[in-house]
């Protein structure tokens, strides 16, 4: 009887990890499609929802708290000290890059998409959210980093702000 509670106990963990494992593999899918769902919101300086519009880390924070529910800091600076700093090889749909636009590090940040481009709330080219090729010039030059908030089950955490 013992051994038949300690199997059914193995077996009910399991289920649950399983389970939190693939739910973690959702998230981490959604947050592309999410921010895709958000193309052509009006820039606004300081702004952080859809509705009234949002600015590159008012894009990215609300992304990241509407779908994974981390609450990230309000500057594209200080969100680039969370999570796993990566090799531009290395990325993936829903990691966070950053580049130099304002004649000072990580002054602005996007959700990659895969294929070298990236979402981002952009003043200057549309004052719209819209997708980039970082393979422009204008986005190679400035590339300043990427890291990534979410892993994937099967790989080692990362620190989450």
């Amino acid at each position: 009887m013992k051994r038949l509670v300690f199997l059914a106990t193995l077996l009910l963990l399991n289920t649950t990890v399983r389970a939190a494992e693939s739910r973690s593999q959702d998230v981490i899918q959604e947050i592309p499609l999410y921010a895709l769902s958000l193309l052509g919101t009006p820039y606004k300086y300081g702004g952080n929802l859809p509705e009234t519009g949002m600015d590159c880390s008012g894009f990215v924070s609300h992304v990241y708290g509407q779908i994974a529910g981390i609450q990230l800091p309000r500057s594209s600076q200080e969100i680039s000290r969370h999570g796993k700093a990566l090799e531009p090889v290395e990325l993936q749909p829903g990691d966070l890059v950053f580049f130099n636009t304002l004649n000072r590090a990580f002054s602005h940040v996007g959700v990659y998409v895969g294929e070298n481009r990236f979402i981002h709330a952009s003043s200057s080219q549309t004052g719209t959210v819209m997708v980039s090729d970082m393979n422009q010039p204008y986005w190679s030059k400035r590339f300043d980093g990427a890291r990534r908030l979410l892993v994937p089950p099967d790989k080692e955490s990362v620190p989450q702000p």
